[in-house]
This record gives structure tokens, sequence and C-alpha cells, in this order.
């Protein structure tokens, strides 16, 4: 029997040994704005002695050193802020002033780029690195403000969105949004679904999307299933070649014998492999359950939706999951 082309010694490769091949063939460079924190160094280290992409990290070299307990490898850049040249910092106060068109003043701008955050979210709008992963040491909105600001959505998208893709064994799906939005509108919900497509189809998964409520099809009614509905409607026209249906129980989207009876006629119904939540509460406990209960790895949040890419780790990241979120940030470059 042949094997798949996946397949080395009758082993199926797993997610990060299939992106890891991917990204080794490229020259990805990734900007890692804490260098004052120890998971991030090590992992930085792991990435550039494995490889796999070029880290740039921000920060004094020494101080950086002391975070990893070694002496840099010569394939590890880093940058200070503090020390940057005064011609190549007052071109990217240029270019911020211009591209916040008007909203902030140069000297608001230099104060703002001294932030390792802003700083490194320009590196990527400037070319200088292809991908930027924060979220250790800083919240959520200090990573995604100037992402927003400067590199901003894609046309159409009017909102980013956070996506976990989900892991056990060879089970590979894609929750969204488990980070960013609190409550979105319809159409918001449709572009996420849309977007959650494209990053289903990074990860080798064929999407096929099902948006979640407490109703199947109509057995309940609500304002907020009306919503999902809306949605669905909204993103079937987005996108008419995706499979999108809802709004569907969890149950109806994952299992066959529960979709032969509330959605015989559905493309999704018990078969899905990406799942919209319909807001932030019902994404955040839902991956957490399927992490902690379930024995699932989840990878993410990754921000979709963003002209360039850029991830926002947990706080209570660990060096591994920084070092996974990075693979996954260069794959969005390749790609982007």
């Amino acid at each position: 029997m042949k094997l798949p082309k996946k397949c080395q010694g009758g082993k199926i490769m797993d997610l990060f040994e299939e992106l890891i091949a991917k990204v080794k063939t490229t020259s990805a460079k990734i900007v890692f704005p804490e260098g004052n924190d120890s998971r991030i160094v090590k992992a930085a280290v792991r990435l550039a002695q494995d490889g796999i992409l070029q880290p740039v990290i921000l920060g004094e070299r020494s101080e950086i050193e002391k975070c990893a307990g070694q002496t840099l490898p010569a394939e590890i850049q880093t940058i200070d802020p503090a020390a940057y040249p005064v011609a190549a910092f007052d071109e990217m106060v240029a270019a911020f002033v211009a591209r916040r068109k008007g909203k902030n003043t140069a000297e608001q701008a230099r104060q703002l780029l001294r932030d390792v955050n802003y700083f490194g979210t320009m590196l990527v709008y400037l070319g200088k690195v292809d991908g930027l992963v924060s979220g250790a040491v800083h919240p959520t909105g200090d990573t995604v403000r100037p992402a927003l600001q400067i590199i901003k959505t894609k046309p159409g998208i009017s909102r980013t969105s956070g996506a976990f893709i989900m892991v056990r064994g060879q089970e590979r799906y894609l929750f969204a949004d488990c980070a960013i939005n609190i409550d979105p509108d319809a159409q918001q919900l449709a572009e996420i679904a849309v977007e959650s497509a494209k990053t289903a189809r990074l990860f080798k998964i064929d999407p096929k999307i099902a948006l979640l409520s407490f109703s199947t099809l109509g057995s309940a009614q609500s304002p907020v299933v009306d919503k999902v509905a809306t949605a669905v409607k909204i993103a079937q026209q987005l996108a008419p070649a995706e499979r999108i249906d809802g709004e569907l129980q969890f149950d109806a989207a994952f299992v066959p014998n529960v979709a032969a009876k509330k959605a015989p006629n559905s493309k999704v119904a018990g078969q899905a492999n990406v799942f919209v939540f319909p807001e932030l509460q019902a994404g955040n406990i839902g991956y957490k359950i399927a992490q902690r209960m379930g024995g699932f790895t989840a990878i993410g949040p990754i921000l979709q939706g963003l002209n360039q890419p850029v991830s926002d780790l947990s706080r209570g990241a660990s060096e591994d999951d920084v070092y996974k979120v990075a693979v996954i940030t260069a794959m969005q470059a390749i790609n982007n």
C-alpha cells in the first residue's frame, strides 16, 4: 500500500512537524518585543538553534542573555529601541504619523514608539520583519491595539478575531472567536466564520463551519438565536463556496447520529471541524473545557483578519507555547 505524502515510516506527521517543515524552507523573521521574559528568550533560542526561523528580540542584548542564561546564538538579532539609530527612528516616526493620518503628532509618535509593542509592530509594517509574537508579559490590549492602529484589518473585515487550533493526536479543529470580541453582531460573526475558513486551511483542515447556538435550525426562538441565523446567511453570501451552516447546537454540529435527527439536510452538521461561537464567554469557556477536560492542546490565540500577522500569547503561556505560536505566525506570514 502506498503511504500518504504526510507519512514517514507509516506514521502521519503531526501538525507541528508539518508546519516546521514548511517554515524551514523560508527565511521568515519574527520579532519578539518581550526580551525581558525568559520564556520568550528561551523559545527564540530554540527556534534559532533548530533552524526554523530568524528571531528578532527587542531589548539590550546583555539583559536578554541574562534571561536566556547563556550567550545568544549569532542567528538571533537583537534591537534595543532606546538605542535605535536616530535616522532610522525618525523614519519610523514619519511612517507612523502618515499611517495614523493625523490622529497622532510626531511628538506623540515618538513617545508611543518607545513602547516595545508599538516599536515591534512598526517593524512588521515597514517590512523589516514578517510577524510579531507578544503577550507573555503584556495584556491582550497592549498587543492588539498597535496592530489595529498600524497594520489594520484586511479590506472587508471590520474586526480582528482570535482563533485556537485544537489538537489531540491526529484530531484538529478550529475554535473562534475565543479571545477578542465580547459580543460580535451578525456581520462580525459572519466575517469571523469566513476568516476562520482561511485559517483552517493553513493547518490542513478542510473547513466545515458551524455557527453555534443553543438552538438548531430554529428549534428555539430568541434574539441571540436570530443573530446567529442572520450571521449564517451573511457568511454564505460572503463566501458562497464555503460549507457554512447554523445555527447549530454543538452536538448537532459534531455528532453524526444527532445531526441525522436534528439537521438531516445539512452539509455541515455531524462533521463540523470549525466552530464559531456566538460570543466571547461561550468561546472562552468552550476552548478551555476542551483543553482541560478533553485533553486537547489549544494553540493560539491566532489573530485573524489583519493585513500582516501578529500573535497574542496568554500571559500563562509556557516556553513551548511561545515556540509553537511563533511557528504559526511564520506560517501565516508565508501565506499572507
